[in-house]
């Protein structure tokens, strides 16, 4: 199957979590619920989105984390892990696992919405100065 048949495949089992789109990503396909995205088909490997609490789930199982040829080295995209092969036998499981990736996928705006709120400028101006007259 290939990575869109497969992300299809996968959106519609998942339906019942609400409308989950299917978009292009790099060279794969990713899916989205409420604009989010929280997973994504490459290569046809399945990829969730995970936080601090799952991720050990998933390193539990053997799972490891998405990753790419860089320039001269292995990029690993430590946010998105393979999802176990057993939950594709089971859509009740499926649905459960994607509701934690969505629920990871959520946290991580939240928690970016609010060190973005939270950050200091680089610089704060002061009042502008009148300008220097020569003379």
């Amino acid at each position: 199957m290939g990575t869109s048949d497969l992300a299809l495949d996968l959106a519609t089992r998942i339906e019942g979590l609400g409308a989950i789109s299917v978009r292009r990503f790099f060279g794969g396909t990713a899916l989205v619920a409420d604009g989010i995205q929280f997973g994504f088909v490459m290569k046809g490997a399945f990829y969730l989105r995970v936080d601090d609490a799952s991720r050990t789930r998933f390193e539990a199982l053997g799972m490891t984390p998405f990753t790419y040829p860089g320039k001269g080295k292995t990029v690993t995209v430590t946010s998105y892990y393979a999802a176990p092969d057993d939950i594709f036998d089971d859509n009740e499981q499926l649905r459960d696992w994607v509701a934690d990736a969505y629920q990871a996928a959520l946290g991580a705006i939240h928690k970016s919405s609010r060190a973005t709120e939270t950050r200091k400028p680089a610089y704060e101006a002061g009042p502008i100065p009148p300008p220097r007259r020569s003379g």
